[in-house]
Formats: structure tokens, sequence, C-alpha cells
């Protein structure tokens, strides 16, 4: 980008633009490696249980969106889907699902599949893409695309000779 003014302390803004997207990048690359690795151990360790789901919890929330005369207000529903299965040698326990969706995911009475710890069987999770992988998927997926911006911005400013 030749030509571009609005230097700060001695450094250009195409500086300071590739390092936020370097270190966006960064930290939602590392948070991304850390859930995926939290889900592979959870998974590796957890127990398998057949559950039903028993209902859908909707829970409503108040969201407002604009600023000034343009603002606007709505309600925005989530459903969690709870589930009630039986561990091994254990008493029927119930959970709600950690994950939501804007409309039911599962009926009443559809079987899922359950994972859960031995020793903490009421922090079950529903053995889904969305519940275990979406998340890490999402942030390591930003953390690529924001790392990847970054390092084309310093890698054509360094053919240029300003890496500086």
């Amino acid at each position: 980008m030749k030509g571009v003014k609005g230097r700060t302390g001695g450094r250009g803004v195409l500086w300071w633009i590739q390092w936020i997207f370097l270190a966006i990048g960064s930290v939602c690359l590392v948070v991304g490696l850390v859930l995926t690795g939290s889900s592979i151990s959870y998974v590796t360790s957890a127990k398998h249980a057949k559950g039903t789901v028993i209902s859908n919890d909707s829970v409503t929330t108040r969201e407002t969106r604009g600023t000034g005369s343009k603002q606007h207000s709505y309600n925005k529903t989530m459903v969690y889907p709870v589930v009630r299965f039986t561990p091994d040698g254990g008493k029927p326990v119930e959970f709600r699902s950690s994950t939501g969706t804007n409309s039911p995911s599962y009926g009443l009475g559809d079987q899922v599949d359950v994972l859960y710890k031995a020793d903490s069987p009421k922090d079950a999770k529903i053995n889904s893409f969305l519940t275990l992988w979406l998340g890490p998927l999402v942030l390591g997926g930003i953390g690529l695309v924001f790392g990847g911006i970054g390092t084309g911005i310093l890698i054509g400013r360094r053919r240029n000779g300003r890496a500086g």
C-alpha cells in the first residue's frame, strides 16, 4: 500500500494492523487448540450411556442492537435439551445441555448418546458435533484467518522492503 500515511510513533498503520491481526489470530488459535484438547480428553476418558430427551428448556433474553434513534430491541430464545440417563450402577440423572440452539435440536423422547465422567455424572454432555467440536473449530478457524491475514501483510511488507 504505497502512500499510506498516518504514522504513529514511527510505525506505519500497516505495521499496527499486521500485529493486531497476528495477536488476535494467535489468541483465538491457542484458545481453539486448548478447547480441542479439552474435548479430546473428555471424549477419551468419558463413559457412554443412552439418554432420552425429556424436555427442551427455552431461555429468552432481551437484546438491543443499533445506536441512537436506530436502536431496536428484540427477544432472543435459545432452546436447551434436557436429558435423562442412567450411569453404570447408579440412579437416573438429568442434565441440561450446555449447548442451545434457536430451535429445538431434539424432540421429546429422542434417544441421544451421552458422555459422562464416572465421578460426576451430572456434568454430562450430549455426544454431538455441536457440543464437542463447534467451539474449537470456530475459534481455530478465526485464529487461522486472522493469523493468515497478519502473516500476509507481514510478508507483503517485507517484499516491499518496509518491514520496520
